[in-house]
């Protein structure tokens, strides 16, 4: 009996994750910084008070 050792949508998932991670936002330092410090503070980063 033949193993399958990879699947045929392997290489279109592992494609997809590549985009993914080549297109995924990037902030600096200080944004990060800024977003952690407002969520400690309870603030809603996006701006809507709940």
């Amino acid at each position: 009996m033949r193993s399958k050792h990879s699947s045929p949508r392997k290489p279109a998932e592992q494609m997809v994750k590549n985009i993914r991670r080549a297109t995924r936002r990037l902030f600096s330092a200080e944004d990060r910084i800024r977003t952690v410090q407002e969520g400690l503070r309870g603030e809603d980063s996006r701006g809507v008070m709940p």
